[in-house]
């Protein structure tokens, strides 16, 4: 099974930089930062980076920070850019060091010293989107930016092939039907094809605040439609591990 999936993994890549697909692809940068990088980080972001991506246009970027950071000593910073491509992904990587005024503003990130370097540690998480939600969608909030609720959800799954029947689960079983109904605001549903938990999917839903992020959850797991399909021998046991992470959008964040 194993050796079967990296065969699809590596011909899926091969074709994917041939082509543009119909279905996203999303790459997921998680800064690992202190409090005394937090500004040089924000600073980066906001006057370099994202304007930089905003020119090759990227336009819908989400920036968000767990409300976990408040307590905790590794502190996170979540970046979400979608591509429509690994040819995109790679030609704009390639592009940021000949744009000027990239260079420019984001000076202090780009030439830091080992010394004062502005994150402690910094990950990718490769994905492309599930086919019955091919394209992100950015959410419909009406409340003050600063009280949005966005959960980022990461599933894993004890093999391979538990992993894609919790995919199905997703599409063919109907639980982003289930999430369209009780109007979750999902951003995007996508299946993890390169990071450092696998095999698992990650999705990310948003909300006017927390307490209608709690309302929500309880319409869902409400639901008859989920009562059903969760119930289901079919897809018993295909996640092994579940990571929460409740977030709030950065000021310069696109949505």
């Amino acid at each position: 099974m194993k050796k079967y999936l990296v065969a699809t993994i590596i011909a899926f890549l091969f074709l994917a930089s041939a082509k543009t697909f119909a279905n996203e692809i999303y790459v997921i940068t998680v800064y690992h930062f202190r409090d005394s990088q937090e500004v040089r980080l924000d600073t980066y972001l906001q006057t370099a980076y994202i304007p930089a991506l905003h020119r090759k246009g990227k336009t819908e970027i989400g920036v968000f920070k767990p409300i976990a950071n408040d307590t905790s000593a590794d502190k996170l910073i979540y970046i979400i850019v979608p591509y429509k491509s690994f040819d995109e992904i790679q030609i704009i990587d390639e592009s940021l060091l000949k744009d000027k005024v990239y260079t420019q503003a984001g000076q202090d990130y780009i030439n830091a010293s080992y010394q004062s370097p502005p994150y402690t540690r910094m990950e990718k998480i490769i994905l492309t989107a599930f086919p019955l939600a091919p394209q992100m969608r950015l959410p419909h909030l009406t409340s003050d930016k600063k009280d949005h609720i966005y959960e980022l959800r990461s599933y894993e799954s004890p093999t391979e092939k538990y992993h894609l029947n919790k995919i199905k689960m997703f599409n063919e079983g109907g639980e982003i039907n289930i999430f369209s109904k009780i109007n979750a605001n999902a951003v995007f549903y996508a299946d993890v094809i390169a990071g450092s938990h696998m095999p698992n999917l990650m999705y990310l839903t948003s909300y006017e605040n927390m307490q209608d992020r709690d309302a929500h959850w309880k319409s869902f797991g409400d639901d008859a439609d989920w009562k059903r399909i969760s119930g289901m021998d079919e897809y018993k046991n295909n996640v092994s591990k579940a990571d929460i992470i409740l977030m709030h959008a950065a000021s310069y964040s696109d949505y």
